[in-house]
């Protein structure tokens, strides 16, 4: 007996099926990116330890230089995501603190304003080869704040599992906002944030890293930088924060102009801006999430499996209802002799013609008529 190959077909088809089901899978449980710092592990400008005992204070500040750090921190036992104001690191007379987001301003002042290169592998920044941009660099410029993040608070060292995932999920201001990371001078830029992207954008943060990047901003005026840190804890539970991180670029811009901005886009982050005690706003409970708390990649991923499951039903029926036609038309050609064999159509010869349940202009290659098929249904 004889098989051809468009018999052979569907058992091709179902195992590419088969692998491409166990590819999205695994796509969509890898998570979000990790974050490595581009400057490298051994970089003196990004050692240090936090201590267990830096204060949390309340009362308004801008931050226009000097070294700043946005990270987790568990105050009064709740989750919360803070400014680290490292004012000890340039002043040993001064001490470091965390400080609330909704009572600080970072100042771009105009000594970061930059401009950008004619090279196609900085079309992403959202300016034109010559506009001016406001930058804060991945690399301390002691004229302009230095913003960074962290995960080495030690009470977050100890009970977080692996590490956090720092998500950008929205961007309120009059240009865009990019965040990048790269490795000396002429390693390609590696795209984290977007404030053109909808939704959240998700980076994966390793417990105990501190890491700086570039901040790019096309346009002087106030900004809002939504921004969300959520962490499973070893004890099983997970926690959550979102803030606004303030930002006036430009040195024309008023500090006090950042800290009245209000959000006025949708609340679509998962939870309200927590907000510093006293300071007028509503705060977040800052309690653990439900265990239950669904990742933004599960519905993603709920919907790819059942639309990936349902085209692999459809392949094993085409399967089995293709195999029982190659059984028919085998069985028909083993007891019916050549001679009896439909006029005009040539041994191994296939037809192009449209599969009935295909839609219009799709065509599928299908063997010969059987003998015992008159109407010219191709046997499969």
């Amino acid at each position: 007996m004889r098989m051809s190959a468009p018999a052979r077909r569907p058992a091709s088809r179902l195992s590419r099926l088969r692998a491409g089901i166990a590819l999205l899978t695994l796509a969509l449980l890898a998570g979000p990116a990790a974050v490595a710092s581009a400057q490298g592990p051994d970089d003196a400008a990004l050692k240090q330890a936090l201590s267990p005992d830096m204060r949390v204070v309340t009362g308004e500040r801008v931050l226009d230089r000097g070294h700043v750090d946005m990270g987790p921190k568990f105050v009064d036992g709740a989750w919360k995501f803070l400014i680290h104001d490292d004012v000890a690191r340039a002043d040993a007379g001064a001490t470091s603190v965390w400080r609330y987001p909704d009572q600080t301003v970072l100042h771009v002042l105009d000594q970061g304003k930059l401009t950008v290169p004619d090279d196609p592998a900085y079309a992403f920044l959202g300016a034109k080869p010559g506009e001016p941009v406001w930058v804060v660099p991945q690399t301390q410029n002691p004229e302009v704040v230095w913003l960074g993040w962290n995960t080495q608070d030690p009470e977050v060292m100890r009970t977080i599992n692996r590490g956090i995932t720092l998500s950008l999920t929205g961007v309120q201001g009059p240009g865009v906002v990019t965040t990048y990371l790269q490795s000396g001078s002429f390693g390609e830029p590696q795209l984290l944030f977007d404030s053109r992207v909808p939704g959240a954008q998700p980076a994966w943060v390793d417990v105990n890293t501190h890491t700086h990047a570039n901040w790019v901003f096309t346009q002087p005026g106030v900004y809002l930088l939504r921004l969300t840190a959520d962490a499973d804890l070893i004890d099983g539970t997970s926690v959550t924060d979102t803030q606004l991180i303030r930002v006036a670029v430009g040195t024309a811009t008023a500090p006090a102009d950042a800290l009245a901005a209000t959000w006025t886009g949708p609340d679509d982050a998962g939870a309200s801006p927590s907000a510093a005690p006293g300071s007028g706003q509503p705060a977040a409970d800052g309690q653990p999430a439900a265990s239950g708390s669904s990742s933004p990649l599960v519905p993603i991923l709920i919907g790819a499996i059942v639309v990936v499951a349902a085209g692999l039903v459809a392949g094993v029926v085409i399967v089995v209802v293709r195999g029982n036609r190659a059984k028919r038309r085998v069985l028909t050609e083993h007891r019916t002799s050549p001679a009896d064999a439909s006029p005009g159509t040539a041994s191994g010869q296939q037809v192009p013609v449209q599969e009935p349940g295909t839609t219009s202009g799709q065509q599928v290659t299908p063997q010969e008529p059987g003998p015992s098929d008159p109407s010219g249904e191709e046997a499969r």
